[in-house]
């Protein structure tokens, strides 16, 4: 998801998608250790989607 298209999505939105984005970040880390993990590329893909949800939400609060 792309930044211009996650700024469109209301607050709470924003909060389920980053619940739901490290649980399963928490996930496919515990597969990581596990030696199940089949796609290690989305990890990182989800790292960076986790921290676009953060920056989005912390430009909302600044500019509150």
């Amino acid at each position: 998801m792309k930044v211009k298209e996650i700024r469109e999505l209301s607050t709470e939105e924003i909060n389920k998608k980053l619940f739901e984005a490290k649980q399963e970040l928490f996930n496919l880390r515990f597969q990581q250790a596990t030696g199940n993990l089949e796609k290690p590329s989305r990890i990182r893909d989800l790292r960076h989607t986790v921290a676009r949800y953060k920056t989005v939400l912390r430009e909302r609060e600044i500019s509150e």
